[in-house]
């Protein structure tokens, strides 16, 4: 892990040499101010030396005018270069959450991803900053004030010196419980986050519902055990600074005393002992930023290894020789697919479907029965294992040995559920092809015939349509991203409950646009209105996870089996059915 913290340091080299030099030289400067008093003390004011005593004070003075521009640079560009490991740590994040499979997004919620992009970096901002410059300036005072208080006095120097093993025990035993607090708290913050998140995307559910005092009560539990588990951060950081601080008042006490003694004896004389009093705290006020320094670098260290956790989660990946698929003309093959999410029991059980190119095949039956998994399972969001799972061919081709980029490129899906980003009608559908012209893109408006809607509107496609589309209609999403596939154009087609939660009128327009847009490609549909799939090539009744039935829509009637039940129940009260 901590190789890979220093590697992004590597970008900063120069910079980074800078800060340690300008920290290096602000902990020289900070030995000036004692060395100056013990001659002031014991030769320039006894011998009137007035001139050298306003020189001093002169050089002095400008020596920390230097030390207040060496501070400027190293707050600044220390920090600077923090925020830059910061933001190349969050790019990186970024990025490998682009790669990772659908079931990381299954098991981990929006809001605790967003506290390890944002908060938990934070605190590494901050660890890659201080840590450098708390490690090198501290460790030059010690060692610099340690010499010059022994040539002063080797006694009195020890008897500082045993401070330093008390301070070490005292921080070890602290540590422990500093570092489990702080994990704590972390995870607590990011329930709460993640409960935040949860209850400001579902707010018009809350309202519909009248249950704001429902998520008040969810959000109070997360937002208690933030409390609680501060409480006990807290608890422990204060009893760790509470415990340093007084073990350094202690020896400071034994200082006083001890240096009284030699004073009265004579082993010292006024000027070395007050010279000593004020440097003691050059050497203790560095081990005390060290001891400081610990709590940062919990923070700092707790929050990379969440960093590194997300990191190390598998991404995506080709298989090795894998290739593109090109000139795709669509076939596609399920030969004895089997699947389960995990630990869990199948999904699907030894499927086999095929399906010619430019054919329509339709999937029906009840919730739960493996439908839209098979749907997730073509463009490879989840892995067949490859000795159990069977096969997904395109083309005569294992869709395993196919980029996963080229793949998907050729596949267009339409659900249920449409996601649509935060930004204008035009940015939405320009989704689909980045680079596609603007006539292309009011084409495959038309197509999907949202068009006349959008010129409706006083700013065109350039109309904002807020968070997941929140000023448009279901039906206005769904053409939507109709339009947004059209712009795709790809040779697959799959329709997920595409039409399932539209009104009558509205489904007849988006059927419509569904029909055109399936003209020519091999299409892949999950459907409970039966209506929408009548002309469906063929027909696939799927119960518990295994193909129960299949055909046209006659022969399935015909057959008198479970597909005519389920389209009895949807057209009961129709006195005829065909």
């Amino acid at each position: 892990m901590l190789k890979r913290f220093l590697s992004y340091y590597r970008p900063h080299k120069k910079m980074l040499i800078l800060d340690m030099g300008a920290s290096l030289l602000i902990s020289v400067i900070g030995m000036v101010y004692p060395i100056v008093t013990n001659k002031m003390l014991n030769e320039y004011i006894p011998e009137k030396m007035y001139s050298t005593i306003v020189i001093a004070g002169i050089v002095v003075l400008a020596l920390y005018a230097l030390r207040m521009g060496l501070r400027y640079f190293v707050d600044y560009y220390g920090h600077i270069i923090g925020v830059k490991m910061q933001s190349q740590m969050r790019k990186d994040l970024f990025r490998h959450l682009q790669k990772l499979p659908f079931k990381f997004y299954d098991n981990n919620e929006t809001g605790k991803i967003m506290t390890r992009i944002t908060s938990d970096l934070f605190e590494v901002c901050e660890l890659a900053h201080h840590g450098p410059e708390n490690l090198l300036i501290s460790s030059v005072m010690i060692i610099l004030s340690f010499s010059y208080l022994l040539s002063i006095d080797w006694i009195l120097t020890l008897i500082i010196f045993l401070c330093v093993p008390v301070l070490v025990v005292v921080t070890f035993y602290c540590r422990r419980a500093m570092k489990q607090a702080f994990d704590d708290r972390r995870k607590s913050n990011a329930i709460i986050n993640a409960s935040v998140e949860s209850s400001i995307t579902g707010i018009r559910v809350t309202k519909a519902y009248t249950n704001s005092e429902k998520e008040v009560e969810k959000f109070t539990v997360g937002d208690d055990s933030f409390v609680n588990s501060s409480g006990r951060a807290y608890s422990a950081m204060a009893r760790f600074h509470s415990s340093t601080t007084f073990v350094t008042d202690v020896f400071n006490v034994f200082i006083l005393i001890a240096g009284g003694l030699f004073l009265y004896s004579g082993r010292i004389s006024f000027g070395d002992y007050s010279t000593f009093i004020v440097s003691v705290n050059l050497f203790l006020g560095p081990v005390n930023t060290l001891i400081g320094f610990m709590e940062q670098f919990q923070n700092g260290t707790s929050g990379f290894r969440r960093f590194v956790e997300v990191m190390e989660e598998e991404p995506e990946e080709d298989r090795e020789n894998a290739k593109e698929l090109e000139d795709v003309k669509g076939e596609i093959e399920f030969r004895n697919v089997t699947y389960a999410y995990g630990d869990n029991s199948d999904v699907l059980k030894n499927v086999n479907m095929h399906l010619p190119k430019g054919r329509k095949l339709a999937l029906v039956g009840p919730s739960g029965g493996g439908k839209t998994t098979s749907c997730h399972l073509l463009p490879n969001f989840y892995k067949l294992k490859d000795e159990t799972g069977g096969a997904i061919l395109i083309d005569g081709t294992d869709i395993r040995d196919i980029t996963l980029n080229s793949l998907r490129r050729n596949i267009g899906i339409v659900q249920q559920d449409v996601f649509l980003f935060v930004g204008s009608i035009k940015d939405n559908i320009l989704y689909g092809r980045p680079d596609a012209s603007e006539e292309d893109m009011i084409e495959a408006a038309k197509r999907a015939n949202i068009h006349d809607f959008v010129m409706t509107l006083e700013k065109g496609y350039d109309t904002e349509i807020g968070e997941r589309g929140v000023k448009l209609s279901g039906g206005q999403k769904q053409r939507l991203s109709i339009a947004r596939v059209f712009l795709k154009d790809p040779a697959i087609l799959i329709l997920d409950e595409a039409t399932s939660a539209l009104d009558n009128t509205t489904e007849v327009l988006i059927q419509e646009a569904l029909d055109e847009l399936c003209a020519g490609r091999t299409t892949l549909v999950v459907a409970h209105r039966l209506s929408t799939i009548r002309n469906a090539d063929e027909i696939a009744v799927v119960i518990d996870g295994e193909i129960k039935e299949r055909g046209t829509h006659e022969e399935l009637i015909d057959l008198g089996g479970t597909y005519k039940s389920l389209y009895s129940l949807q057209f009961r009260d129709n006195d005829f059915i065909e």
